[in-house]
């Protein structure tokens, strides 16, 4: 498998995990060192997976969420280094009913260690964010 195809893959994987909260899964998506930015869309910047994956599973404690991702440009930076760009949409419910359906870009880098690519640092934007608030609300 060449290094575009597995960085295609390794996002997949992303999507798939953290849509079903398989959290050692989504964990080995990630360098240890992350980055996590989502500032442009409303939150911090976080260091760390370990630490990311503790507020991940808080967060979505109680939401069933959905993400896709598009069109990904993906360069090659050198051997073990890549960048990434790619279009993405994402429905989250909560368990009150509150709905979020979002539209926007991940903005990734990504590294290969032992052979094996990784989510290095990762700056979520967004374009679009609709929500539904709770019927009852």
């Amino acid at each position: 498998m060449d290094d575009i195809e597995a960085i295609r893959q390794l996002k997949a994987r992303y999507f798939r995990t953290i849509d079903t909260k398989d959290w050692d899964g989504l964990r080995r998506v990630f360098a240890d060192d992350v980055v996590m930015d989502t500032v442009d869309a409303g939150g911090d910047v976080m260091t760390g997976a370990d630490d990311f994956l503790d507020f991940l599973q808080g967060a979505l404690a109680d939401v069933v969420s959905v993400h896709h991702g598009h069109t990904p440009e993906i360069e090659l930076t050198s051997p073990t280094t890549a960048t990434g760009i790619w279009a993405m949409e994402d429905m989250l419910r909560w368990g009150n009913g509150m709905e979020l359906h979002g539209y926007g870009h991940y903005h990734e880098t990504y590294e290969k260690v032992d052979e094996t690519w990784r989510i290095k640092t990762q700056k979520l934007t967004r374009l679009r964010t609709d929500i539904t608030e709770p019927a009852d609300a």
